[in-house]
């Protein structure tokens, strides 16, 4: 072996030894921290992401594939796809596979604006995709939330025109964590599917108890279904998404993409599948993200902050009650994230971490 292949073979060995030491380390019993630009420790409750890491089997799994990568992902995608499909009762024809569900929510916008109208969301709601589709030509009206901070199915219809080409729902819905309950949905549904694209975003629903609307996708083909492996399943790193629709619609999303299915890597596929599988990793998160919700819960209530149940990895509550800059008091004791998505309120959100993360959040209020 001559000098450059000796280098080579320890870089990458230097390099699989980190990668499997950070992939099996239990990160589930300690706390996810950054580091700021002073060096100190930061607690990141800004962007709903898993405080526990990936699942062990999912991080077994990407070790494993990180040797495959020089090849396509197309037979791990089938795989999935297969998979997916099997959990809500589809064929993989029904199921797109996206880089996240950010690209999926983005296609479908597109497919929209193609057909020249406008689109019809809540406000606040998740809105990362928007600029984007307006870009594109997609117009949207936004339509606000009743007092209670809840989706008026109602009003949605009436925001609708004759030119509205998609309707966006995020159940539960993001920031507020509020669901739409399934009757009302499925009415909803079977009254404006045959009219325009439905958008349905359930990033959040395994925290929830709430039904997958999914299975509904055969028979109205304007029904997309978006949901993620960035929360329950802790990759939103890792940017792995999925669509179920129609077949017809399916193809016409897939249309949509520099190939079919495209845009996620054989590593993060690898990992989603195994994910899939680790059934007891995401009952302990969906269990833990309850017990730490409670711990911020408590915090509120002491502190005289109204609040939301939520029914997802996060809390919206008012902060003016309590007469101080939350967001800085947070700040001032390097936890960052509460933010408004809301202007002219003291309405804020903020991630749900770990248990022992809520109680550092607990105690920065507590002393205030």
């Amino acid at each position: 072996m001559d000098r450059r292949q000796l280098l080579k073979h320890s870089a990458f060995a230097a390099a699989a030894f980190a990668f499997s030491r950070d992939a099996f380390s239990r990160e589930t019993e300690r706390i996810i921290t950054y580091r700021g630009l002073d060096g100190g420790t930061i607690i990141k409750l800004s962007s709903n992401e898993n405080p526990h890491g990936l699942s062990p089997a999912a991080k077994t799994a990407m070790t494993a594939a990180v040797s495959g990568s020089n090849r396509y992902q197309f037979d791990i995608t089938t795989q999935l796809r297969e998979k997916l499909a099997s959990q809500y009762g589809l064929t993989k024809e029904h199921i797109v596979v996206g880089a996240g569900s950010s690209e999926l929510l983005g296609l479908t916008s597109l497919l929209a604006a193609l057909q020249k109208g406008n689109a019809v969301a809540p406000d606040p709601i998740f809105r990362l995709w928007m600029p984007a589709a307006r870009k594109v030509g997609l117009p949207i009206k936004l339509v606000p939330l009743t007092d209670k901070k809840v989706i008026d199915l109602q009003r949605i219809k009436d925001g609708m025109d004759s030119s509205t080409r998609m309707v966006y729902l995020c159940n539960p819905a993001n920031p507020t964590g509020t669901v739409i309950p399934a009757a009302e949905l499925e009415a909803f549904i079977k009254d404006i599917a045959p009219k325009c694209i439905i958008l349905l975003d359930e990033a959040y629903t395994e925290f929830s108890e709430e039904p997958s609307m999914a299975k509904w996708v055969n028979d109205y083909p304007n029904l997309v279904v978006a949901k993620t492996f960035s929360k329950i399943h802790g990759m939103a790193g890792a940017r792995v998404g999925f669509a179920m629709t129609h077949p017809q619609t399916a193809k016409q999303l897939n249309d949509l993409q520099p190939w079919a299915n495209a845009n996620a890597s054989v590593v993060s596929l690898s990992g989603a599948l195994a994910s899939l599988d680790d059934k007891n990793f995401s009952a302990y998160c969906k269990g833990e993200n309850q017990k730490a919700r409670n711990v911020f819960y408590k915090a509120l209530e002491k502190a005289g902050m109204p609040y939301i149940k939520s029914h997802t990895s996060f809390v919206y509550f008012d902060s003016g009650p309590f007469g101080k800059d939350v967001s800085k008091l947070l700040e001032s004791q390097q936890i960052v994230g509460a933010r408004t998505f809301e202007d002219g309120t003291k309405w804020l959100r903020l991630s749900i971490g770990t248990i022992d993360e809520m109680k550092k959040v607990a105690e920065a209020i507590s002393i205030a």
